[in-house]
């Protein structure tokens, strides 16, 4: 049971839906444990804008959290190549 609530945005369920289902699975998995812990010990705070970003295999989680309103918001999944670009 998560004691964050974890929010996605639309444009990263897309990008989650267009990623191979065995990574896609492992993406969901993590997403998950972030419920638990928000800043596990492999996120890394972004430079430049707000959030956080953790690894998983070769694709990325881009997100920010609330920890006064245990909220978390998934903002983009992508592949390390390119979910770095500027989010709207």
């Amino acid at each position: 049971m998560s004691t964050y609530v974890i929010h996605i945005k639309k444009k990263a369920l897309k990008q989650l839906a267009s990623i191979a289902k065995k990574d896609r699975m492992r993406i969901i998995g993590v997403i998950e444990l972030l419920g638990e812990n928000p800043l596990p010990p492999k996120a890394l705070k972004l430079t430049g804008r707000d959030g956080y970003r953790i690894r998983v295999g070769d694709y990325r989680i881009i997100y920010t959290f609330n920890s006064k309103q245990l909220r978390i918001a998934v903002i983009k999944i992508g592949s390390r190549k390119d979910v770095y670009e500027i989010v709207d």
